[in-house]
């Protein structure tokens, strides 16, 4: 439930065991989503992945890798629960976005009218909640469970202590991650809804989507048939991690689910099923403060502009749980991973790279041909070579033989890139440009920037 190292996560049909659904997707792709998810968990140290993809719109990956319990050693499948973190965050979001749709309440309803004592409450709106400008103060700061955390709590324990404080700022006026945010949200849609949060997410999102896995980890823990949660100090051996007690997970990161139910989600908000589109447009609005400043930051969601196309996104952690969640709406593309392991970037990595990959592929289906061509020209580059028949006369010029002996002074060192992948694309005077980025065996990485002119030659080919 903690920002950037350890955010509570942003984001049914069985599956076989593999869950590949590998005729789906190019078998060359089902490859590259391979080697990245196994790549990220050795070099992280992350015992198990679970990995969703969503394609024009339709599930069209799942698979689980590595190990989701040490011991006794058992391998990871795509049945298994991870628990999701602050993607429940989204959920609740979206299901007060539902009760605004049927004019049950407003984005702009101050907390007063639900929660009258809790600190300032009549200065305080639901969009405010939501988006982390209240000011209310995190319960949940820490990268770790501290002691008291250790005890059961009641979601009015909560408020008692950390919602009737003076504000860390005045409403608005800042953005600061806050977990109480949510706490305070959720007791609203129990008292609008007159039913617990978790029976009304059954009944008007998983049961709706399909979605069997969710549980309610205040409720349910995870059992011997998911996966287990681990932590670890510094590079030592992964142990198992103490879960939080009872009631500390309410409403900010209490859901835990399959990585193709999460991917459920995904594609239900790319299809607009549960949402309308003035409902879907509110979640993914970036909020501004008073003074006018934009957020990337919207309605439980991250956002940010990936080459033109909005990403809606969101990353973090429980105890022992790392996961990440990204949404390209208007590509029909998501992808989502659940990791098992405190404080591991392997969430991120894997749906970072996948990700762009995807949205590289869509946007530019031609990319295989330049990214062979790429590799080709940085191989012959180590050399101290080049196709001179692949360059405009620009870029011709550029390539001296002191620019063709230095490249093979520096490049050659590192030997075969052991990834080499178009990270983003677009078009510039009258040219296409591509973004690649190169990783090599000790640890160093370079990016490389090429413009192509419509015939196919080469205008740029910069390393740095």
């Amino acid at each position: 439930m903690r920002i950037i190292s350890r955010t509570i996560l942003l984001f049914a049909l069985v599956v076989p065991i593999s869950g590949s659904l590998a005729g789906q997707l190019p078998q060359a792709m089902v490859d590259r989503i391979d080697a990245i998810a196994n790549k990220a968990l050795a070099d992280t140290g992350a015992p198990s992945a679970s990995v969703a993809v969503v394609k024009d719109g339709k599930i069209a990956y799942v698979k689980a890798y590595g190990s989701a319990r040490l011991e006794p050693a058992t391998a990871a499948s795509p049945e298994m629960r991870y628990s999701i973190g602050s993607v429940s965050k989204q959920f609740l979001a979206g299901a007060l976005l539902e009760l605004v749709q049927e004019g049950k309440l407003s984005l702009d309803d101050r907390v007063g009218r639900y929660l009258p004592s809790l600190t300032r409450a009549s200065d305080i709106t639901l969009r405010q909640l939501l988006s982390h400008t209240s000011g209310y103060q995190d319960y949940y700061p820490l990268d770790y469970v501290a002691p008291f955390m250790l005890e059961p709590v009641t979601a009015e324990g909560i408020l008692d202590r950390w919602a009737k404080k003076p504000l860390d700022f005045d409403p608005g006026s800042e953005w600061q991650y806050s977990n109480t945010n949510y706490v305070v949200a959720g007791r609203i849609l129990e008292k609008v809804a007159g039913i617990p949060l978790m029976a009304f997410l059954e009944s008007r999102i998983f049961r709706p989507l399909g979605m069997q896995s969710p549980i309610d980890l205040d409720v349910h823990p995870l059992t011997s048939s998911d996966a287990a949660g681990y932590t670890r100090f510094g590079l030592g051996p992964p142990r198992a991690a103490p879960p939080e007690a009872q009631g500390w997970l309410y409403a900010a990161g209490e859901l835990a689910m399959t990585a193709r139910d999460l991917a459920v989600w995904d594609q239900s908000l790319i299809e607009g099923k549960l949402l309308k589109a003035t409902a879907l447009q509110e979640m993914m609005k970036p909020a501004r403060l008073k003074n006018g400043a934009p957020l990337n930051y919207a309605l439980g969601v991250g956002i940010s502009n990936a080459s033109g196309h909005p990403r809606l996104e969101h990353g973090g952690a429980v105890s022992g749980f790392v996961s990440a969640n990204a949404v390209w709406l208007d590509e029909g593309i998501a992808a989502v991973a659940l990791t098992n392991l405190d404080g591991s970037d392997a969430a991120r990595a894997i749906v970072n790279q996948i990700g762009a990959w995807l949205l590289a592929e869509k946007l530019d289906p031609r990319a295989a041909q330049p990214l062979e061509q790429a590799r080709q020209v940085f191989s012959d580059l180590q050399q101290g070579r080049i196709d001179r028949s692949l360059l405009t006369s620009d870029a011709d010029s550029y390539f001296t033989s002191q620019v063709l002996a230095d490249a093979a002074a520096s490049l050659k060192p590192l030997g075969t890139p052991q990834s080499f992948e178009q990270t983003s694309f677009g078009l510039r005077g009258g040219m296409t440009y591509r973004n690649f980025r190169m990783g090599f065996a000790s640890g160093k990485s370079l990016h490389l920037s090429t413009f192509s002119t419509p015939d196919g030659k080469l205008a740029q080919y910069l390393i740095q």
